[in-house]
């Protein structure tokens, strides 16, 4: 399993480094331990957070209300928590968008 995956009783949480106002929207690799999510939205009013939910729904391919932030709000390291997602689709679906 990818050392960002933990699984949970409910699903995994997942490790990630948040680049807000990027020039697109994309979840690259993983460094340092972090899934890499960047997102075009400005950390103003919650928009950069829920680009983050929609980038991250979008790439497991689960429902946006699967996905919660929860921990790091306010900064760029984050942990999101994905009810639903057994770990091993998570580690192979982090695999297949890293290639």
């Amino acid at each position: 399993m990818r050392e960002c995956v933990r699984a949970t009783p409910d699903g995994v949480r997942i490790d990630l480094r948040v680049t807000p106002r990027a020039s697109r929207t994309a979840v690259e690799g993983v460094r340092d331990g972090r899934l890499v999510v960047r997102v075009t939205a400005a950390p103003v009013d919650d928009a950069a957070n829920e680009a983050v939910r929609r980038a991250i729904a979008d790439a497991f391919n689960v429902r946006k209300s699967s996905v919660a932030i929860s921990a790091g709000a306010t900064g760029r390291n984050k942990t999101v928590a994905i009810a639903g997602l057994r770990p091993e689709y998570a580690a192979a679906a982090i695999g297949a968008l890293t290639r």
